[in-house]
């Protein structure tokens, strides 16, 4: 019984430490410097002054093929065309590489960068769970975001809402941002074990 215990106080130590490391809404966006898939680095705090989007994909995850199947993305992305706003793609998978990344961005005809977080560093401080989990930062460095794109997890609602959507045009506006947090869904992020 003593035993059993110390063990589930363990666990509840180690569900605590990693919760407190994970980024929340209201607070500081943890700061990162990644290379995308050219070599290119790309540090959170250079975006400073502008609204910034993360994605956490997997381009072999279900999920995150039918969003781009239905250009959930790239629509999304282009409602921004001319703000100031940055979209980052962030990779955590531990199988990812930049060749992988190049391919997929040319097969999708899609613009951003692709961040490689092949350690997983970067993914555990912003607790992304699932591919694809969506953030928004804004101009301050604040996260303001931290959930699903959408509402529709099974891409059957054709009036969907677009959390990521309506998260950045109340931040460009100043406006409080309707909903701040949703449960992200998706395939589980690949992370390297142990890491």
């Amino acid at each position: 019984m003593k035993r059993r215990l110390l063990a589930l106080l363990s666990l509840a130590s180690l569900h605590l430490a990693f919760s407190a490391s994970a980024a929340e809404v209201g607070q500081s966006a943890p700061d990162f410097t990644l290379r995308d898939e050219t070599g290119a680095s790309h540090a959170l705090h250079q975006y400073r002054g502008k609204v910034v989007v993360l994605e956490w994909t997997n381009p072999e995850c279900p999920f995150v093929q039918r969003h781009y199947a239905d250009k959930t993305m790239q629509k999304t992305l282009a409602a921004f065309a001319g703000k100031p706003v940055v979209w980052l793609v962030i990779d955590s998978s531990h199988f990812n590489t930049p060749e992988k990344s190049t391919a997929w961005k040319q097969q999708q005809g899609f613009l951003p960068p692709v961040l490689q977080d092949e350690s997983g560093t970067v993914g555990h401080a912003y607790g992304a769970k699932t591919t694809p989990h969506m953030f928004v930062v804004d101009a301050q460095g604040t996260l303001r975001y931290a959930g699903a794109v959408d509402d529709d997890p099974h891409g059957r609602n054709p009036s969907a809402v677009n959390y990521v959507r309506q998260a950045v045009d109340a931040v460009l506006s100043g406006q409080t941002v309707p909903v701040t947090t949703s449960a992200p869904y998706g395939c589980s992020v690949k992370y390297k074990a142990n890491s």
